[in-house]
């Protein structure tokens, strides 16, 4: 039984071409006839490169696996072109990865977002759509896929296999919605892309305790997901309570995160894997959460803020600025406390304070 390879290029793509795509230039040392028409139809790291793959390099890290590479054309900075060897084309450029990235999109536009599972255009057959359900032309979906009624899908969407449209559900033009998705009580705008086993517009955790219980409080919102939004793997983003959860134009949302009810998030934003968002928190624009972040409900995070991996969030958070910790406070800050915790831990003495261990174990 042969490796299967799940991923080729399309297109290839020529010197030339990477050229006009990245604003470089060959190198003098890469320059020969014929140059402009070598091409590439894969992407590699630098160390695996083959005599067809283009690769990049940016930093000094690798610059010793850039004198071994079998790379057939490698984006680099003018100061590293003539550690490569004679049989890889270099490619000036200001940015290197930068251009590797906008080659590798080029070259693999099919893998920007989740397609057919069951690799057909149209309806399948085996996929469930209720007849109100509205599908314009052009639209993928896969067997075990179900659309309840009322549901509208644009042109050119995917809803890959067992993935569930709601009633009434409204997913825009050129969206993918992924194996074993669920979307209910949501709009999507255009360009969405839902990844597998993401669930989209379930109820929110509320409740009203009281001396027999707890009793449920109807949610009755909807989740928005607005023009370019990309939605992780596992990631679950409950339907608003009596407002909406909103998530702005452009975020990305990694895999495994949770979002509350009535959560708002703005534009263009970054939320890593296994961060918790709670009810009716509130992010600006540009925001950008590391990975296991936790932030409690009602807060507010300003436009541009950064917030450490790890950090706990409870209290509203300035535009603009880098908060870690947790309690998460002031970069700064929060570098002073642990700085000053590994002190304490030497025995040494802290701040002018005079508190020192005197070389014997604390009672």
């Amino acid at each position: 039984m042969s490796d299967p390879f799940f991923t080729s290029a399309r297109t290839p793509l020529s010197v030339a071409e990477l050229c006009a795509l990245s604003g470089g230039t060959v190198a003098a040392r890469s320059r020969q006839e014929g140059v402009d028409e070598r091409s590439v139809t894969g992407i590699a790291p630098v160390d695996q490169a083959g005599p067809d793959d283009l690769t990049f390099l940016e930093t000094v890290r690798h610059a010793a696996d850039l004198r071994v590479t079998r790379a057939g054309v490698c984006f680099t900075l003018e100061r590293f072109a003539e550690l490569a060897p004679p049989t890889t084309t270099v490619v000036i450029v200001a940015k290197p990865q930068a251009a590797f990235v906008a080659a590798s999109r080029r070259l693999y536009d099919d893998q920007l977002r989740p397609s057919s599972i069951f690799g057909h255009h149209g309806v399948a057959a085996g996929a469930f759509v209720h007849p109100q359900a509205r599908i314009e032309d052009d639209v993928t979906i896969d067997p075990g896929a179900v659309v309840g009624p009322g549901a509208e899908i644009g042109a050119g969407s995917v809803i890959a296999a067992g993935a569930v449209i709601g009633p009434h559900v409204r997913i825009g033009r050129g969206c993918s919605i992924g194996p074993g998705a669920s979307v209910i009580h949501a709009l999507l705008g255009d360009r969405v892309i839902v990844h597998p086993g993401a669930r989209i517009g379930q109820d929110g955790f509320g409740y009203l305790g009281g001396a027999r219980g707890h009793a449920k409080i109807p949610q009755v919102g909807r989740v928005i997901l607005q023009d370019d939004v990309e939605i992780g793997a596992g990631t679950t983003i409950d339907r608003g309570g009596i407002r909406d959860t909103v998530i702005g134009e452009g975020t990305k949302i990694d895999n495994l995160v949770q979002i509350a009810h009535n959560v708002v998030i703005g534009r263009h934003c970054i939320v890593v894997s296994q961060t918790g968002i709670a009810g009716s928190a509130r992010l600006g624009d540009f925001v950008m959460l590391g990975g296991q972040v936790g932030v409690i409900g009602h807060v507010e995070i300003g436009d541009g803020a950064q917030i450490a991996a790890t950090s706990n969030v409870k209290d509203n958070v300035p535009p603009g600025v880098q908060w870690g910790g947790s309690p998460a406070k002031p970069m700064r800050e929060w570098f002073r406390e642990v700085m000053a915790l590994q002190r304490l831990g030497r025995g040494e003495s802290v701040g002018g304070t005079g508190m020192k261990q005197e070389g014997r174990e604390a009672e």
